[in-house]
């Protein structure tokens, strides 16, 4: 299993991923998300586009694994310039 140390990191993890790529990934984390069949359900009747489902899954993941991790936003250091 992947290890996460900042909210950007679960982002870039799933960020690339595609629709069967997602729940094969985060299937070890059991996650609180609807079933993978409730999901093409709704794309098979139309109710909604596989990537309208995938962006809202993500998102779900994202929030569920910062929770339960605590995870939090990297510190951002403003650039500094050299006089």
């Amino acid at each position: 299993m992947k290890q996460f140390r900042y909210v950007e990191d679960t982002e870039d993890w799933l960020a690339p991923m595609d629709y069967e790529g997602f729940w094969y990934a985060v299937e070890p984390y059991e996650l609180a998300l609807p079933d993978k069949a409730h999901c093409d359900q709704q794309i098979r009747d139309g109710e909604a586009e596989r990537g309208v489902i995938l962006s809202v899954i993500k998102d779900m993941a994202q929030r569920d694994l910062s929770d339960r991790l605590g995870l939090g936003r990297r510190e951002t250091t403003p650039w500094l310039q050299a006089v």
